[in-house]
């Protein structure tokens, strides 16, 4: 069995997106993957959802399409294998210089923080993933440099530009820096879907709407074909919308979560019933004025539509609770990072609720 195509990163959202699209491709007769998943946390609470994986999982996708309800279940067999770089790492490895073509990433949202053992030679789960990244692909490197083809899912701007230059921070050796700049493709892409609540032992509930909008470059490899893939001459404008717009509000309603006790909607489809006003404010006063002053109102105010539609999905219970986790370091690059953006562009108007939450954001 060879895998050709390498996760890291078992979360119910790739499970409704990469893995999901990958088997959509292969029963409509594509000859892309399969793929091996690998755990890189080693948390051994999900034992079971790795070994899940491999055996067939469900993805239920729930919500409104053209207006039209919709729900419906797809068995997703895309996933031939599973590993665990805490247990297995020299399988993991093998994988990596024999069988893999493209490796996908979606690591969490501090993902690429450093870790103390980064750039040393200690054990392999006190890296961080572009730690034990950069140590496969020094074993690839060394086992005669194949090319490969990087695609980062986190959601950070140009993250294959990032997770490149992170691993370039680590890496030792001329010949091995030379051949990472020039034989591993390092790709931008950005995703986007609602996934609102696992299955067990492994599979996702979603709403119908995906998208993984693919940066165009010299020498890509589109990873199979599908009508949610887009290859894009350049994600500034997508990026955009997706961080400041649907992100944005989502870390505008884990503040208020955080920050008020008496917090009653736990759904955000139950916040835009009871809020819709103050959302709607959100955007009208602070959010679409930079998209205006950007020469972007038109596309925005058509996304903010959406949007809405989007996180008033009857189906879906989007727990407010999930969407808080790690919100400091969300609300720097959505909140604190638009209203940079807005500057630029040169909208200079207030935005006393987005402004609050970026200098006091909840804890």
């Amino acid at each position: 069995m060879r895998t050709p195509v390498l996760q890291f990163g078992t979360s119910r959202f790739l499970q409704a997106h990469a893995d999901l699209f990958f088997s959509e491709a292969r029963d409509a007769g594509q000859d892309v993957g399969p793929i091996t998943v690998v755990q890189t946390s080693g948390d051994a609470g999900r034992a079971e959802r790795l070994a899940a994986l491999a055996a067939g999982f469900d993805v239920r996708i729930e919500g409104l399409e053209d207006g039209t309800p919709v729900q419906r279940t797809t068995r997703v067999t895309s996933v031939a294998r599973t590993l665990s770089t805490a247990t297995v790492w020299e399988e993991v490895e093998r994988v990596f210089v024999d069988e893999a073509e493209i490796v996908l990433s979606n690591t969490g949202d501090r993902g690429y923080a450093p870790a103390p053992g980064d750039g040393g030679d200690g054990p392999v789960q006190e890296l961080s993933f572009p730690g034990k990244l950069t140590r496969l692909l020094a074993a690839r490197h060394a086992a005669g440099g194949r090319p490969i083809q990087i695609m980062p899912m986190e959601l950070l701007p140009a993250n294959g530009i990032a997770l490149r230059n992170r691993v370039l921070t680590l890496a030792r050796g001329e010949a091995f820096t030379g051949w990472l700049r020039s034989d591993v493709t390092w790709v931008n892409s950005l995703v986007d879907r609602i996934v609102s609540q696992p299955l067990e032992p492994a599979g996702a509930v979603a709403e119908p709407y995906a998208l993984w909008a693919i940066e165009a470059q010299a020498g890509l490899r589109v990873p199979c074909d599908h009508p949610c893939i887009e290859v894009v001459p350049d994600l500034g404008e997508i990026e955009a919308l997706k961080l400041f717009i649907l992100n944005a509000a989502h870390s505008w309603m884990a503040d208020q979560y955080l920050k008020d006790p008496e917090f009653t909607p736990v759904l955000v489809r139950q916040l835009v019933e009871r809020r819709r006003a103050t959302l709607d404010r959100l955007y009208a006063q602070e959010i679409l004025p930079a998209f205006e002053a950007a020469g972007l109102g038109d596309r925005a105010r058509a996304y903010v539509t959406t949007t809405i539609e989007r996180f008033a999905n009857p189906y879906l219970d989007h727990r407010i609770e999930d969407i808080a986790q790690n919100h400091a370091d969300k609300v720097e690059r959505r909140i604190g990072a638009f209203l940079r953006w807005a500057r630029a562009q040169g909208d200079d108007g207030p935005k006393p609720m987005l402004t609050r939450i970026a200098e006091t954001p909840a804890s």
